[in-house]
């Protein structure tokens, strides 16, 4: 019996947008969600009407908007998100121990020992019992995609979602012997793992589905593709995967990022923007219990040239200074020869542990430094944790809104030097 699930959100951004503004986002059957028009930033989701016109995700706000012009246009409600992401998880740990974290809107479950806690039903019976106390509880739509492994499970979640005019219910499942049959339906483009080059390629030898691959002698495809690429095609066509879910599958980065409506020519205003991300993103971190020690600062200029430049610290951090100044002084590095005007900007966070309380530090060494005040071996004292941990105690409070880096806003953002999210 196929034991693997993957849970997908139905339009997630939209059905949170739409959620937090019903009678503006709420009452739009084409919206876009990613900015507001006129501004230069990229579609984030579109509501399944929308993506009729073309409109698609990663596309500019401009772009999408002549294809769709009676779209409306809204920012991502990017605090909203993540309550309701969180709400859903916390149902979905109901049904299984086994939950792993794919993205914002994506969930793995694994239902390997629950059959008899279940009184043995079909595993399609306990996906559309998980689908039912989803929405009940946080009134989202999911669907789900059930198989023997990820893989599988993730492109039959593809299957099951209702798209107008599929028919589709919601949950697919495939069962251990029906890989291949639902595999064979199947273009190598939809297959994860298999990206535009590899499809380019592949296509060029005649390649297009997954039919293509499988019938095509094993050393034909060694020959064309070379052993190990030719082997990685196969299997994946086969619809094979090792991968287990990972209940605390860690995550290697958080970032934030914005492009901006104008071009930033001043590097007073580039920095108070880079100071802005990194209180965020640092935000962020402590919200997962974690501390880094790499912060990673991205500068993107009008000629869409980007430029990275990364630092670790001996001992993690987490608070908003601490971050805050990493970023400035990797911003300055990135400035020093290179003047160009910016419209895009991001801050970065890796390398985690987790988070440590005060006790901690004294117990490993880091309570006489942070006493002492910042050093190169602790480059943030507990006075920087301390107000960081009340500030966000006022945007749980308030909002995100309620406080924020100050410093002088010179940035020619257009009409009240408002900034829209990418």
């Amino acid at each position: 019996m196929p034991s693997v699930l993957l849970v997908d959100a139905d339009a997630f951004f939209v059905a949170v947008a739409r959620a937090v503004d019903p009678a503006g986002a709420g009452a739009a059957t084409l919206l876009i969600v990613g900015g507001r028009p006129g501004s230069r930033g990229v579609v984030c989701s579109a509501s399944y009407e929308t993506r009729a016109f073309g409109v698609r995700s990663g596309m500019p706000i401009s772009q999408a908007l002549r294809l769709c012009p009676a779209a409306t246009c809204v920012p991502v409600p990017r605090t909203a998100c993540a309550d309701t992401s969180r709400a859903i998880r916390r149902v979905l740990d109901r049904f299984t121990p086994l939950v792993e974290g794919a993205s914002i809107d994506e969930w793995y479950l694994d239902l390997s020992g629950t059959e008899a806690l279940y009184h043995h039903e079909p595993v399609g019976d306990t996906a559309h019992r998980i689908r039912d106390a989803v929405y009940a509880e946080t009134g989202m739509r999911v669907s789900i995609g059930a198989g023997p492994n990820k893989l599988v499970a993730k492109l039959a979640a593809e299957r099951a979602k209702p798209k107008p005019g599929s028919g589709a219910t919601g949950v697919f499942v495939v069962a251990d012997d029906g890989v291949e049959p639902f595999m064979r339906t199947l273009a190598l483009g939809d297959i994860p793992g298999v990206g535009p080059k590899l499809q380019e390629k592949l296509a060029a030898l005649g390649l297009v589905t997954v039919t293509d691959v499988l019938d095509a002698p094993t050393d034909d495809l060694s020959r064309w593709l070379g052993r190990e690429t030719a082997y990685r095609v196969r299997r994946k066509a086969l619809g094979e995967s090792d991968s287990a879910v990972e209940p605390r599958a860690p995550a290697k980065q958080v970032s934030r990022e914005e492009t901006f409506d104008r071009d930033i020519v001043d590097d007073a205003a580039l920095r108070h923007e880079l100071v802005t991300l990194a209180h965020r993103v640092a935000a962020d971190l402590r919200g997962d219990g974690l501390e880094a020690r790499t912060v990673t600062v991205k500068v993107r200029d009008r000629k869409w040239t980007t430029r990275t430049m990364s630092r670790t610290s001996a001992e993690p951090i987490s608070s908003d200074a601490a971050v805050a100044a990493t970023a400035r002084d990797l911003l300055f590095e990135l400035r020093r020869n290179w003047t160009e005007p910016v419209r895009l900007a991001g801050v970065a966070l890796s390398k985690f542990t987790p988070a440590r309380d005060a006790e901690q530090r004294d117990l490993f060494g880091g309570g006489q430094a942070a006493a002492q005040g910042k050093s190169a071996a602790a480059p943030e004292s507990e006075r920087d944790r301390a107000l960081s941990r009340a500030v966000d105690r006022v945007r749980e409070k308030f909002g995100d809104a309620s406080i924020g880096a100050g410093g002088p806003r010179k940035v020619p953002l257009g009409e009240k030097g408002a900034r829209k999210p990418r």
